[in-house]
């Protein structure tokens, strides 16, 4: 089938060529120039997952941002990569009798009392981990378009939902922004799947890299296949295109995590739809280049 669906893919576009439509040198040119994402925010810069990585993000210019979403002991949602608050808050300082210091044991009102900026500088002390009202309301501020990860979604049974709710009620699920301003992802299949059916407008993305056989029913529900840049190969992207996502449009492809200049023009050349990359301004300037 990979092969097949390949050479369909090859053939294809050698004939859309030959024919002068004006439509497959814009397209070329559209998949030559993948997307920049900034990944939890410019995560090289600031800390990750911050109000101040979003902010950071758009200084440098960009529109994209990357952010994971998890949820509290008392339900509330709060962007935080981890399913422990250990590594990016000080967390064991102020509750050292509570390890392992997992985010579903802790309130909401608990997790805002932590330090989510001093591990990665002084400069960033007193920096919060915010919730996912606090970050949508940022990145809405910026006008920036958002990538948003289910993390978890095993330990948080109905986070899809909650997590749509409030995106509907932050103006996130209006036409504007589900045709071309917000894609929901994760590493579950289940919680893409369970996105797609709760709410079909919505871009989806499934976080691995399926084999081209496993293609066509992952792109019932999903739009994209975001895969790690050291799974994939020219020929996976190529045959990733020759199927069409639940809307219509051939699947897309978001790589991760590509942080240097050769590494960007490594994927570039296999024709990805966008880069998820902690160092943005890298990213930007191997592509420019």
């Amino acid at each position: 089938m990979y092969a097949r669906a390949a050479a369909a893919t090859t053939t294809a576009l050698l004939a859309i060529a030959a024919s002068g439509c004006p439509t497959a040198p814009a397209r070329a040119a559209e998949i030559a120039r993948p997307l920049v994402i900034a990944h939890r925010g410019a995560s090289a810069y600031a800390p990750e997952n911050t109000l101040a990585a979003v902010d950071k993000a758009a200084g440098l210019g960009f529109d994209w941002v990357e952010n994971d979403v998890q949820r509290t002991k008392d339900g509330t949602l709060v962007v935080i990569h981890d399913e422990t608050l250990k590594r990016t808050t000080d967390v064991e300082e102020l509750y050292p009798d509570r390890a392992p210091w997992r985010v579903r044991d802790f309130t909401a009102a608990e997790i805002a009392r932590l330090d989510a900026g001093s591990w990665f500088g002084a400069a960033y002390a007193g920096e919060h981990v915010p919730t996912l009202e606090q970050y949508m309301r940022r990145v809405s501020h910026h006008g920036q378009k958002l990538v948003l990860e289910i993390k978890n979604p095993r330990l948080y049974p109905g986070i899809e939902h909650q997590t749509l709710k409030l995106l509907d009620r932050a103006g996130w699920l209006a036409p504007d922004h589900v045709r071309d301003r917000l894609v929901v992802q994760s590493f579950s299949a289940a919680s893409v799947r369970a996105v797609h059916v709760l709410r079909p407008e919505v871009k989806t993305g499934f976080l691995g890299t399926p084999s081209a056989a496993e293609l066509p029913a992952y792109s019932e529900f999903a739009d994209q296949i975001n895969a790690s840049h050291r799974s994939i190969t020219g020929d996976y992207v190529s045959t990733l295109h020759s199927f069409q996502g639940p809307h219509g449009a051939p699947l897309e492809i978001f790589t991760w995590t590509v942080n240097d200049a050769p590494g960007a023009r490594r994927v570039a050349g296999f024709r990805v739809d966008g880069i998820i990359t902690n160092f943005p301004d890298v990213v930007e300037a191997a592509l420019d280049g």
